[in-house]
């Protein structure tokens, strides 16, 4: 109970502090960002945020299929908020719909994105075998179980969370993509109880530093019926995640406010504002795809670009070559993101 309770203490003061900011948004988006980058490393899927920012703009045949594979999960954790927020609890639909956005491209497209395993899977580390999930013909039961057991009011929410991921994992119901879905699904289901006012608190970070300590309280589980040390690691996990959000969301702001004053003052526009936000949102981009989303004029946007280079708040990302443009890089808040 004392860890629950500084769990619960812990993710509060993040979603208070997030209440606060003006657009909380412009937050989501690199954060988002960064859990896709995070989450699928883990997974041994390799990709930088400026490659996954960068994606939009990439010249033809440039793009890695790792990239692109990252860029999915962005993809599919927008695709399943979207589906909550039409009224859609985490049940079977969500995650089925969730896994196929995720996996529609790169490693895993070959194995049924979208359908639930009709083959015994493994988990495997090296050339052994750690652990053997539930078998397809008994996962029917086990997907209705896990639904109702997240859907049921009047348990602890953080509780709920940690239970159900371990039930998740167990369950390993996919070919491949497992592990990403189940982190997504500690969000949502934060989110779904109303322990943060938004999906954007992201455990994957702190999972990282500790992933072999991760591995073995899940196979104690399973193992030895280890459920109090998991839950007693999964809700440190979140407190010391929460603290780190902390941390990360106010250099971000920071810096946002900072550059709120530097923008105008630098580029003597009325359109000043509105280039920083869309830079916070987009922080890879063109002249003509930052001109699209805006409005700003394709002149202004060069100017702009130009003078922000000129004073070292952008960078230039790729060099244009031919008919390829040039990309710029925010890349001061790209490095708060990251740390």
């Amino acid at each position: 109970m004392p860890a629950l309770g500084r769990a619960a203490l812990a993710v509060g003061r993040y979603d208070a502090l997030l209440k606060t900011l003006p657009n909380p948004d412009l937050l989501l988006i690199p954060l988002r960002g960064h859990e896709a980058v995070v989450s699928s490393r883990i997974e041994g899927t390799v990709a930088t945020l400026e490659e996954v920012f960068a994606l939009e703009d990439a010249a033809a045949g440039t793009t890695r299929p790792e990239t692109v594979e990252v860029r999915s999960y962005a993809q599919a954790m927008i695709h399943a908020e979207n589906l909550m927020t039409d009224g859609l609890p985490i049940c079977s639909r969500l995650i089925r719909e969730t896994h196929g956005k995720l996996l529609f491209s790169g490693r895993g497209s070959d194995k049924r994105p979208g359908e639930f395993k009709r083959d015994q899977n493994y988990v495997v580390a090296g050339n052994r075998v750690v652990f053997v999930p539930i078998p397809p013909q008994e996962l029917e039961d086990g997907i209705h179980r896990f639904e109702t057991f997240m859907n049921e009011p009047g348990r602890d929410p953080l509780l709920k969370a940690a239970l159900g991921h371990a039930e998740f994992e167990a369950l390993h119901p996919f070919a491949d993509g497992n592990g990403r879905i189940g982190r997504m699904l500690i969000t949502l289901a934060l989110w779904a109880d109303g322990v943060i006012s938004r999906p954007c608190f992201y455990v994957s970070s702190e999972i990282e530093k500790t992933r072999d300590l991760y591995v073995g309280r899940l196979r104690d589980v399973s193992a030895d019926d280890a459920w109090t040390e998991w839950c007693l690691y999964f809700f440190g996990v979140l407190d010391r995640q929460a603290a780190d959000n902390i941390a990360q969301a106010e250099r971000m702001m920071n810096f946002y406010n900072e550059m709120k004053e530097v923008f105008p003052a630098v580029l003597s526009s009325k359109w000043a504002v509105q280039a920083l936000d869309d830079m916070f949102a987009n922080p890879a981009f063109t002249n003509r795809s930052f001109s699209r989303r805006t409005g700003i004029p394709i002149q202004s946007a060069a100017r702009f670009t130009r003078v922000l280079v000129e004073h070292g708040m952008l960078e230039i990302y790729a060099q244009g070559s031919g008919r390829w443009p040039t990309r710029f890089v925010l890349q001061r808040l790209l490095d708060i993101v990251r740390h």
